[in-house]
């Protein structure tokens, strides 16, 4: 296997955690952003109430899309697995 080649294998595995890492948590980035405007417009300071809608979105990201993130993670698995003899010889 020629160092290219594991840069490579590296690199589009790196970007695939990258991008199932976004799909949960940008969603509970954008709801705790919400929160933090009403309560600081409304000027409730109260901990439990950014944390709960950020957990429950998340929750649902991760039920909705997970079979989607499955497929790629499989599909990128299987990609390698069926590589193999050609990256030994």
């Amino acid at each position: 296997m020629s160092p290219a080649t594991a840069v490579d294998l590296i690199r589009d595995g790196m970007s695939l955690i990258v991008l199932m890492a976004l799909v949960i948590i940008g969603p509970g980035l954008i709801v705790g952003l919400i929160v933090s405007v009403f309560q600081a417009a409304t000027q409730i300071n109260e901990q439990t109430l950014s944390f709960l809608p950020r957990l429950i979105v998340t929750l649902l990201v991760i039920m909705v899309m997970g079979p989607w993130m499955l497929d790629r993670l499989l599909d990128h698995f299987n990609g390698i697995l069926m590589d193999i003899p050609g990256l030994i010889g």
